[in-house]
């Protein structure tokens, strides 16, 4: 596709009643503005050019790092068809489809901004308005068409007569497709003359009418892409639409999911064939599941690749690698660098940090490990934990294949602990230990016979 499109995210978004920028907010994780990036990136846009002001440093972060994304600065935020005017001359561009999408309309789909440009393509049309015909296009401006299909104007609600709202059912949803040399013409003969002293880009249609060009429109047939976030409660429905549009899509490729509805899948993530997702699951960024594994409930993972045939039960996880066959859970965390390789275990109320536990080995329960290498077959005991912060440094700890840790051991870092060993429970260990030794430290066992009677006696 080649065109350019331009993504409005200068404005402040007071409904929000936010500090930070109405773009930045999140819809299944990922910041609004990002949906409409990749979007406008996924058509093949051969530039997108992102107008920032309002919280300008905040978007700017959230866009670093987008290989294809420009930002301009609109400094005063005069309207909509300033907003164009200060991409158009910031930037050079002044052929080709021009696409201009607003960066709280995270629903808008490739395809659509594909066949958006196609309208203005050919020359025969200076410009195009997306429209939709929402359920209930109350608050919407209505498209009046000429007999040809030409746009004629748009009423905004509070203008329409009570035949019009009836009528007039195709709506604009404020985003315009132009050819690019007649908006770099025309842009500049936009004008403030109303009550708030801006410059809409809208007025557009009717300065390129009157110069002889034509204006279409583009019927987008699933309203939900024309669907924009001005409030809390906007971003609340937004986020519940893409959850299911994505969760069908999961399903008709071969997911189960016992409850959709409570079932939270973000856009980046993908989730492989004759998996069961149990409720109260959310799997965020750029999650990878395999095949046949089971997934909550109760689940968070965000960034985490899984491989196939694993369950992840009740688990909260990041940037974590999970193999094959891994059994995590109930009630696990596993935090950034964790990798658990095929076969491996961690079990209930276990916490995991930056560490590798290796093939065959088990961490089941009440443990901390943490900044640890672990080889095959190892068997941590309950309660064991590495003490591998002094306060001011991480120290790191290995575990050698086939090694059993007994209950209750502290292993204080820095310290390796062979293969084939063997520590005794309740043991501190703060040497380390060759392969196949045991390691035993335990003050003796005392018993005072008759303490308890002695005790009460003097009470």
């Amino acid at each position: 596709m080649n065109a350019t499109v331009i993504i409005l995210a200068a404005g402040e978004g007071t409904r929000m009643k936010s500090n930070h920028a109405k773009v930045s907010h999140r819809i299944l994780a990922k910041p609004m503005i990002r949906w409409v990036v990749d979007a406008a990136l996924a058509a093949g846009a051969g530039r997108v050019i992102t107008v920032v002001g309002s919280h300008g440093d905040e978007v700017r972060a959230l866009l670093s790092g987008v290989e294809g994304v420009e930002c301009v600065e609109q400094a005063e935020r005069l309207g909509t068809g300033h907003a164009v005017k200060v991409a158009l001359e910031a930037t050079g561009v002044n052929a080709g489809p021009v696409i201009v999408l607003n960066g709280d309309l995270p629903l808008i789909e490739p395809k659509t901004i594909r066949k958006f440009a196609d309208t203005v393509a050919d020359g025969t049309a200076a410009a195009a308005v997306l429209t939709m015909t929402p359920p209930d296009p109350f608050g919407y401006g209505r498209i009046e068409l000429s007999e040809e299909g030409q746009v004629l104007r748009i009423i905004e609600q509070k203008d329409c007569t009570d035949e019009q709202a009836k009528t007039l059912l195709e709506c604009n949803a404020g985003c315009y497709a132009f050819d690019g040399a007649a908006l770099a013409a025309h842009i500049g003969e936009v004008g403030c003359d109303n009550a708030q002293g801006e410059y809409y880009l809208p007025d557009m249609l009717e300065i390129l009418r009157n110069a002889g060009l034509g204006v279409t429109y583009f019927h987008c047939n699933d309203f939900r892409e024309g669907l924009g976030v001005n409030s809390r409660a906007q971003l609340a429905e937004l986020t519940a639409i893409a959850r299911d549009r994505i969760n069908a899509c999961l399903m008709a490729e071969g997911v189960t999911m016992i409850d959709p509805a409570s079932t939270w899948i973000g856009p980046d993530a993908t989730v492989g064939r004759d998996t069961v997702i149990y409720p109260a699951t959310m799997i965020m960024g750029a999650t990878e599941i395999g095949e046949e594994c089971t997934v909550g409930p109760n689940t968070r993972l965000m960034n985490v690749r899984v491989g196939n045939f694993s369950v992840i039960d009740e688990t909260v996880a990041e940037d974590v690698q999970i193999d094959d066959y891994v059994n995590c859970g109930p009630r696990a965390y596993l935090r950034p660098g964790t990798h658990l390789c095929d076969h491996s275990k961690a079990g209930t109320h276990v916490e995991i940090k930056k560490s590798t536990i290796g093939v065959g080995s088990k961490v089941p329960h009440l443990s901390y490990i943490g900044d640890t290498t672990m080889g095959a077959n190892v068997n941590i005991g309950a309660g064991s934990i590495t003490c591998n912060y002094d306060g001011v440094h991480k120290s790191p700890t290995t575990i050698g294949d086939n090694t059993f840790i007994g209950s209750d051991t502290m292993m204080v870092a820095p310290v390796n602990i062979g293969a084939d060993a063997v520590t005794g429970a309740s043991s501190c260990i703060t040497h380390d230990v060759p392969d196949g030794a045991l390691a035993l430290e335990r003050s003796d066992q005392r018993i005072i016979e008759g303490y308890t009677a002695r005790k009460r006696a003097r009470q």
